[in-house]
């Protein structure tokens, strides 16, 4: 089957060796987002709402480029450094998603890149 590289500038560019997403027929495999603004590649300011809120929106802006949203998502990994936050991830996510949600897994990590608190991604299966 034929990879095709997924790029927006809706979403912040890659900060490593990576592509945004990659689309294998039609099945998107979303790289994890961190709460960066695209505009500015800096992480947002705010709350952890806020920066849970970005990266929703950055896996939306990908997952569209891609042609579908993030009611495609079936697979979803959260990546906290304070599993404290777990409960504001369900919060938020109520807010994006609806049922029936995708399969999801939150991993408690010591670190993320840029010192983010939260990082996700996720694979789409596109209609």
């Amino acid at each position: 089957m034929t990879k095709t590289i997924i790029q927006t500038e809706q979403a912040p560019q890659a900060i490593g060796t990576y592509s945004q997403a990659v689309k294998v027929g039609k099945t998107v495999y979303l790289s994890g987002q961190i709460p960066l603004v695209p505009e500015t590649m800096e992480l947002v300011t705010g709350d952890m709402e806020a920066q849970i809120r970005r990266v929703f929106d950055n896996l939306a802006a990908v997952a569209a480029a891609a042609g579908g949203g993030l009611g495609d998502m079936v697979k979803l990994n959260v990546y906290l450094t304070d599993l404290g936050h777990f409960p504001l991830v369900n919060q938020v996510m109520a807010s994006y998603f609806q049922a029936p949600y995708p399969a999801r897994a939150a991993v408690g990590v010591a670190a993320l890149p840029k010192g983010a608190a939260v990082e996700m991604d996720g694979i789409l299966a596109l209609p």
